[in-house]
């Protein structure tokens, strides 16, 4: 019997999300396609998520080795960062910070074919709608990342782009921090160089 995954899109709100980011560690700066801009495109995702007061999560992969996540992120000072060797995101200390569950986890990252797709099924498997951050996700290769994005889209996940996640948090301009909001994506996202064949 084929195993059939039901797919149910899921409305952000910023009361029951959480902002995974994945791996943006300094030894990948020379390595990942377009990384400075997909570094840039994630810092207003954790500009975003801490205006609005959310809960943000990140990992380093094997920080003796591959280095520290890189400044630029402007990551809050009380931000949890979590070692790993595990290529999900989905580790005990992590699991224990999403109790109660949340409705949804805003991912962005590296790699899309190994860190970035493990830890979407992962979560997918516990049932949290995962929003992958396409322009804030990225591979060393432009077929592994392609390929990552129709794997996590065909297992369940929402493909999206930062101001897409960014305006749907909020939810229109009466909320109460939409001016704010608003500065952060003022200037368009820079291009992570995101043809629409790979997606």
């Amino acid at each position: 019997l084929l195993r059939m995954v039901s797919r149910v899109f899921t409305r952000l709100s910023s009361k029951d999300s959480v902002l995974f980011v994945c791996d943006l560690q300094e030894k990948f700066r020379q390595n990942i396609i377009k990384f400075p801009e997909v570094v840039t495109v994630a810092s207003r995702l954790v500009a975003a998520a801490s205006t609005l007061e959310m809960p943000i999560v990140a990992t380093e992969q094997y920080p003796k080795g591959l280095g520290h996540l890189v400044t630029e992120l402007n990551l809050p000072e009380k931000t949890p960062v979590f070692d790993k060797t595990k290529f999900s995101m989905c580790i005990p200390p992590v699991d224990q910070l999403l109790s109660p569950t949340p409705k949804s986890v805003i991912l962005c990252g590296i790699e899309a074919h190994v860190c970035v797709l493990q830890t979407t099924l992962d979560l997918l498997e516990r049932g949290i709608a995962v929003h992958v951050v396409a322009d804030a996700t990225s591979s060393r290769s432009a077929v592994d990342r392609a390929f990552a994005f129709k794997q996590m889209e065909r297992a369940g996940a929402i493909l999206t782009t930062s101001e897409c996640v960014i305006l749907g948090l909020v939810g229109g301009s009466d909320h109460e921090k939409f001016k704010q909001i608003q500065k952060i994506i003022m200037q368009s996202a820079p291009d992570t160089g995101i043809a629409l064949a790979h997606i």
